[in-house]
């Protein structure tokens, strides 16, 4: 091992120690831990870990996701299927009815996840999608002991008010890289649009899921700088998709980050966010492979199971065998 990756451990245990006593990372050590060297990575995916079990134990949150709406979204988000400026590569369907939200959480539950997220396409709702919605999600929360996510696009504090008092208590809505290279792969609304809608969020006080998307193009210190945002933020959860190009989009010749170096950013992620919930999300399967299990030992403690929007996952079977083989106990963390 060289001089300078001797010195970069110095730095991890003195930055280790510090979170450990209720410190936080500075963004220029963050900098310079990005530089370690995949043979001695292992070191800093330890450290990670170290951090997760202080400060979220061996909790691990699993979630089941239904795209309870596919299809026709008029936003140019460069990586998404379901947006109609594409190829049209995903399955295009209306609301889905009560019944068939309510069994898919039914399902959910029975398969062992801890939280059920209903998720639609598109910027917002439209009113009355939206009433049918939150009328069925009142009844899915009486019928189901599940906890109850949504993720549905912008939101005021009207809607807001009225989708928290169905008994959904957690929002996701990712800012999807920094700010800098956000324009680079969506034009058609703001980063802010989107951080001011999990502001909202937190002020309604419901737990604002954040994360982003790694492999869109951009460099690592820009996924530190989503990292430090959502810090800002004081996100609950944090999911990190990996790109999984989609026929038709913008990024489907894209080529996406490798394993360790998704490894890599799941660590620093659990050191610049201590006590949040890190989740290994879409195209983990794809991106990591047989590295799935060192993930969750390098500071994640969740992951999306059961599948995706557009995309299928793996067995829940073999995903809940993983989990309990790397030392967790499977529910819900928040």
């Amino acid at each position: 091992m060289d001089k300078k990756q001797n010195v970069l451990i110095e730095l991890l245990e003195e930055v280790e120690d510090r979170i450990l006593h209720g410190g936080a990372i500075k963004r220029s050590e963050a900098e310079s831990l990005q530089d370690f060297e995949y043979d001695s990575l292992m070191t800093l995916a330890a450290a990670a870990d170290r951090v997760r079990i202080n400060f979220v134990g061996n909790r691990f949150d699993s979630c089941s996701l239904i795209n309870a709406k596919s299809g026709l979204c008029s936003e140019d988000c460069a990586f998404c299927a379901q947006s109609s400026r594409h190829g049209g590569s995903s399955e295009v369907y209306s609301l889905k009815s009560t019944d068939e939200i309510l069994d898919a959480a039914k399902k959910a539950k029975a398969f062992g996840a801890g939280r059920f997220c209903t998720v639609t396409s598109g910027g917002a709702l439209s009113d009355q999608d939206f009433d049918r919605l939150t009328d069925s999600l009142r009844i899915l929360k009486s019928e189901v002991d599940i906890a109850l996510d949504a993720s549905l696009g912008f939101l005021d504090e009207t809607r807001a008010a009225k989708l928290f008092g169905t008994g959904v208590t957690r929002y996701n809505h990712n800012l999807e890289s920094s700010r800098e290279f956000y324009p680079s792969i969506c034009s058609t609304h703001s980063y802010e649009a989107r951080v001011e809608t999990v502001k909202l969020v937190k002020r309604e006080g419901a737990s604002a899921c954040c994360g982003g998307i790694i492999g869109l193009g951009e460099t690592p210190l820009q996924r530190l700088d989503l990292a430090f945002t959502l810090a800002d933020l004081g996100v609950d959860c944090v999911p990190i998709n990996i790109l999984n190009p989609r026929p038709g989009t913008r990024l489907e010749n894209a080529q996406p980050p490798e394993p360790l170096e998704i490894i890599k950013t799941v660590a620093l992620f659990r050191l610049i966010l201590p006590t949040s919930t890190i989740k290994i999300a879409g195209g983990r399967e794809r991106n990591l492979g047989d590295f799935q299990a060192m993930a969750l030992r390098s500071g994640a403690n969740g992951m999306i199971i059961g599948g995706y929007l557009t995309t299928g996952g793996r067995s829940v079977e073999d995903d809940l065998r993983m989990v309990k083989q790397a030392g967790f106990q499977i529910g819900s963390c928040c």
